[in-house]
């Protein structure tokens, strides 16, 4: 049994604007299989398996999703052969595009997680596996369906103009596949050279694969504070290749703005101060005294964090008559006077999920964040006297249903224009933190459970945003292949929805395999918890490492950075027993600071 062939579309034709019109590798009119169970399950499981856990553990995944699909290819080839002999189907190229669709939503989910949960650990609270699933799943559903409507305004009619990189090379690779010949055999080149690079750079040593140059000596003379650096992977080589000469200078240019700039700047006009400056925290070092990637963490990242929401608030309302247009095109074929492109008539190419599924999934999710007990709002309270609605919980739902859209709309159009590679996730991801804590401050909510409200909305924020860029990556891929939107829509739910319900069991795994209990006199403050605190701690923790034989169940007490200020003990996690003894010193993987070579008993 041999997949249908397929007749690729001839050039583009031009019309009288001067707009390039788009023909699909597929054409509408083919029908072949896409959506089919092997090519879900191939890509929920397996492939998201792997991208969940290296972009946990660091490995930026769209970029290797190129690398993933170019292993795909050269394992295509001998099976394309095999199906001529022998009584198998070949997967056609649109099953395999549903394979790195419903993968993809892996990375990004992990991402998000990755970049927020772990904060918990610096704010005294316990990274439970309840509460990442409830961020990931809420997070992941609510990027893909605010990106649905969006696919028209960026993907379709900003054709041309918003190049979405990874997602065009993914493309470029699947049709490579299918095609065989002289294109896979510069594909299969550029394959292997980069293997062989990046083998003599990691594996044999031969350079370094990270530029680091300080243009200043220890006595500050030079330019104080300046440096130039830069990651030499042939996978960044080959993403700056797809952006374009345009889009990299404006890439390298923000790093000359930070690093050559403003890094400098700061430490010039600090260099007098007596005392920390906001926002480094108030028993932190002084400007002084703090390094290049200091500096960054406390200044640059806010500074940035700043201009991402500022340039996306202006983009997004540049963008509004579009998205407007497209929203209002949906809903016409919501009513059944649009042409039925979402409604399943119309062309195949240009079929989305109806409307109706975008619209009450919203409001279902809506709901489900103000509920949700792990989010900390509250919408509904319980008590003897019966139930009891809170407002607060709906103004808070409301805000990370703003924020979403917000930041969504930024990273679809951003991500077309610089990459998933080079998408400030993390910068939106403090934007929407801040935003959080202002309003929360104006409406009179600052309490620690506050806090843990406010960090929880903004990883909810985090993983709509990324998954809204990596969903928007995959219609590109799917646009350019002359896939079902509608098929890629439900598969990459299948995929968020897998990853979500296993991040946290992987993400927590991960962390206590690499963390470090210690019961060293350094580590070990002398402090005992007051009666009164002990009866508010619930959670109870046996140590691991090389004390796991140790039997005892012990009390958990997290202390955070501001609270280590009024209990003068470092932050951080401590396993005590019942007389409030502190017995061991958990030091997560997940910003760790003990070496793990260093932790024998004294």
């Amino acid at each position: 049994m041999t997949a249908p062939t397929v007749t690729p579309s001839s050039s583009p034709a031009v019309d009288n604007n001067g707009v390039v019109e788009h023909k699909p590798y597929v054409p509408d009119k083919v029908k072949m299989p896409e959506l089919t169970w092997s090519a879900v399950i191939v890509g929920g499981v397996a492939r998201n398996r792997f991208r969940c856990i290296f972009t946990l553990l660091g490995v930026e995944s769209r970029t290797n999703s190129l690398c993933l699909d170019s292993c795909r290819c050269i394992i295509d080839h001998p099976l394309s052969r095999l199906s001529k002999i022998l009584p198998i189907r070949r997967a056609t190229i649109l099953e395999n595009n549903i394979v790195q669709t419903t993968g993809s939503a892996g990375e990004s989910i992990a991402f998000g997680v990755g970049v927020t949960m772990p904060a918990l650990f610096l704010l005294g609270f316990e990274m439970d596996v309840a509460r990442v699933m409830t961020v990931a799943v809420l997070g992941g559903l609510l990027g893909i369906l605010m990106m649905i409507p969006l696919r028209r305004a960026f993907v379709v009619k900003q054709h041309g103009k918003l190049k979405y990189p990874e997602g065009t090379a993914c493309a470029d690779v699947l049709i490579v596949g299918e095609q065989g010949g002289a294109s896979a055999k510069a594909v299969f080149t550029g394959f292997g050279l980069a293997f062989v690079y990046a083998f003599l750079m990691k594996a044999m040593r031969l350079w370094k694969d990270t530029l680091d140059l300080k243009l200043y000596n220890k006595a500050g003379q030079g330019l104080n504070k300046g440096v130039l650096g830069g990651e030499l992977d042939p996978a960044l080589l080959g993403v700056g290749y797809i952006i374009g000469p345009r889009i990299a200078s404006i890439m390298v240019a923000g790093g000359v703005l930070a690093y050559l700039v403003l890094v400098p700047a700061i430490a010039y006009f600090g260099d007098g101060l007596t005392h920390p400056l906001a926002p480094a925290p108030e028993n932190g070092k002084l400007i002084k005294n703090m390094s290049v990637g200091e500096l960054r963490g406390n200044y640059i990242l806010y500074i940035g964090a700043g201009a991402v929401a500022t340039g996306g608030i202006i983009s997004m309302f540049q963008a509004l008559p579009v998205i407007f247009g497209s929203i209002w095109a949906g809903l016409r074929d919501l009513t059944g006077k649009g042409g039925g492109t979402t409604n399943g008539n119309g062309q195949r190419t240009e079929r989305d999920l109806p409307m109706a599924v975008v619209l009450f999934g919203s409001l279902a999710l809506v709901l489900a964040i103000a509920i949700a007990p792990k989010l900390g709002l509250d919408l509904i309270e319980t008590s003897v006297a019966g139930i009891k609605f809170n407002w607060f919980g709906l103004v808070a739902a409301g805000l990370i249903v703003l924020l979403g859209f917000l930041f969504v709309t930024v990273s679809s159009r951003l991500t077309g224009e610089v990459g998933s590679s080079s998408n400030p996730i993390s910068g939106m991801t403090v934007a929407a933190l801040l935003i959080t804590c202002l309003v929360f401050v104006v409406l009179g909510h600052n309490s620690k459970s506050d806090m843990l409200t406010a960090l929880t909305i903004a990883a909810v924020v985090c993983i709509a945003s990324s998954n809204g860029g990596t969903t928007s990556q995959d219609l590109k891929t799917g646009f350019l292949v002359g896939a079902t939107p509608s098929k890629q829509q439900w598969a990459i739910l299948a995929g968020a929805l897998t990853s979500a319900l296993v991040i946290g069991y992987t993400l927590l795994a991960l962390n206590e395999a690499g963390s470090v209990y210690s019961k060293k006199k350094e580590v070990i403050p002398d402090y005992k918890v007051p009666p009164a605190v002990m009866a508010t701690l619930t959670d109870m923790q046996k140590a691991g490492g090389q004390y796991k034989s140790d039997p005892t169940s012990y009390h958990v007490f997290h202390v955070g950075e501001s609270e280590s200020v009024d209990l003068k003990i470092p932050p951080g996690k401590y396993l005590v027993d019942d007389e409030g003894k502190i017995i061991y010193f958990v030091d997560p993987a997940i910003n760790g600071k003990l070496d793990k070579w260093m932790i024998a008993a004294m």
